[in-house]
């Protein structure tokens, strides 16, 4: 089993930052994918940034790429988020999530066997 909680959430205006944190537990932390995801209510959980277990690759969507930067710190068992430029539309609750040894890269959505319990990012005009 992994344990996966976030932190760093909150309310920004548009074009501030904020860093998103994930801290892991219980399960080797280099055997693990590391992802962000976001939703909103009524609509699908969409992948903003993945990290290779091994951190040689990474994984951004359209939406997110230039803006996000995903990072891990082994030392800590640990995975950030760091979004710039926040725009409105990225308002949404942020999850994390671990894949375990073996999946494919980037982790297809049903591979990722262990979530956060989420934190809210609020991005005000």
């Amino acid at each position: 089993q992994v344990q996966l909680v976030e932190s760093g959430g909150g309310l920004v205006q548009a074009g501030g930052s904020l860093r998103l944190s994930c801290a892991a537990s219980g399960r080797t932390f280099g055997r693990l994918a590391m992802a962000w995801f976001r939703q909103v209510p009524g609509k699908e959980r969409d992948i903003v940034a993945a990290v290779s277990r091994i951190a040689t690759s990474t994984y951004y969507p359209d939406s997110t790429r230039g803006r996000f930067t995903i990072s891990r710190e082994y030392a800590k068992n640990a995975v950030y988020l760091q979004m710039l430029n926040l725009k409105p539309e990225d308002t949404a609750v942020y999850y994390c999530a671990a894949a375990d040894f073996g999946s494919s890269w980037p982790p297809r959505i049903s591979e990722y066997a262990y979530w956060g319990q989420g934190t809210q990012v609020t991005v005000s005009l």
